[in-house]
């Protein structure tokens, strides 16, 4: 069994591990995560929970599985239901809503159920190493309840980090002594089994770890705020950390340890942290929802990639996301799709898998 720590593209990346450490096509792990896809995919701010979705099938008391057939309830939307179409693993939802216990409760039950050979907590970038004051970062929460669940769950489990440094959050450099030395260092082969998966997937971390373990190398703009994010050698490697160092030091994660509700646990991110990623989210889709929806004019578009490719190059960085640049060409997330088909379309020279080159 793989946690995948803060949903999105942990996922995703915890289909590459399960074939990079398992073979993961004999015996496809199953993976526990949340349905929290970002608003280019979710309008919706926050984690989806089981009354969000049709179709769901139920695996314990308290976790339901999300098949091919299931369907996030309008307007929320989420990967889930597809990525279980694509791929052999079985998806099991996070559903934070009773907090740190809640989930706590629900990976007992799995444990019970499935009597797992091994249970990996895997988180992409490392930021559930953070202390919690670190000015990076962005997205704790998450990753917090998860890492205190684990923590809690009388079973043993495995922390693994992967692409130290790609979420943006963490530097690799501040992570090296919080983890042990790099495992696995993940290869082209590795990302074989989720490369359809990644021509449409969002996420930008997960994007960037199949890249480095294909061999880019390079700067890569992510985010609506245009993070460069360095491709090194370090970007497809997996590292172990003591999941108890990782607790004693995550302020975040050990006040939330008892939280009974996902409000409280937003509370102490507040208090802690200073912030709530859900609040930003929040703020995020008010803004989103009021800007008027661009057409896709194809020779205005490419016009306008062109400023953007001639900044970004002057601020030194040679990759971006497709992510990247709908948001910076001011389209939605519905659009995003039909964005990266015309630029494939118009420069397929420029399309280095599953990142944008600069030329």
């Amino acid at each position: 069994m793989i946690v995948a720590a803060g949903g999105g593209g942990d996922a995703v990346a915890a289909a590459m591990l399960d074939a990079a450490l398992y073979g993961g096509d004999d015996r496809p792990a199953v993976i526990l995560t949340y349905a929290w896809d970002r608003l280019l995919i979710d309008p919706v701010p926050g984690p989806r929970g089981p009354e969000n979705f049709t179709g769901l099938r139920s695996l314990t008391r308290s976790v339901w599985t999300v098949p091919a057939d299931a369907k996030p309830i309008a307007p929320a939307g989420s990967t889930l239901p597809r990525l279980a179409a694509e791929l052999p693993h079985t998806f099991a939802l996070i559903d934070p809503l009773h907090g740190a216990e809640g989930i706590t409760r629900q990976l007992e039950e799995l444990v019970e159920h499935l009597a797992p050979e091994s249970i990996d907590l895997l988180d992409v970038g490392g930021d559930i190493l953070a202390k919690g004051d670190e000015p990076t970062l962005r997205s704790p929460l998450g990753d917090a309840l998860t890492l205190a669940a684990c923590c809690q769950v009388n079973a043993p489990v495995r922390l693994l980090v992967a692409g130290p440094g790609l979420d943006g959050e963490l530097p690799a450099e501040l992570l090296a002594d919080r983890m042990d030395p790099a495992t696995l260092t993940l290869t082209a082969e590795h990302v074989e089994p989720i490369s359809s998966v990644l021509e449409w997937h969002p996420s930008e971390v997960t994007a960037m770890l199949a890249a480095t373990a294909r061999g880019v190398r390079g700067f890569c703009e992510i985010r609506d705020a245009g993070l460069p994010v360095p491709l090194t050698d370090e970007g497809p490697t997996v590292h172990e950390a003591d999941l108890n160092d990782a607790l004693n030091r995550n302020e975040l994660a050990r006040a939330i340890l008892a939280t009974e509700t996902l409000a409280e646990a937003e509370q102490h991110s507040r208090e802690i942290c200073g912030y709530s990623e859900i609040d930003y989210e929040r703020n995020k889709a008010n803004w989103l929802d009021s800007r008027p929806e661009q057409k896709i004019d194809p020779e205005a578009t490419l016009r306008r990639l062109d400023q953007f490719e001639a900044q970004a190059r002057d601020r030194g960085n040679t990759h971006t996301t497709f992510r990247r640049i709908t948001e910076a060409l001011g389209l939605n997330g519905k659009q995003r799709q039909d964005l990266r088909a015309l630029l494939l379309r118009s420069r397929p020279e420029q399309y280095e898998a599953p990142l944008w080159r600069f030329t």
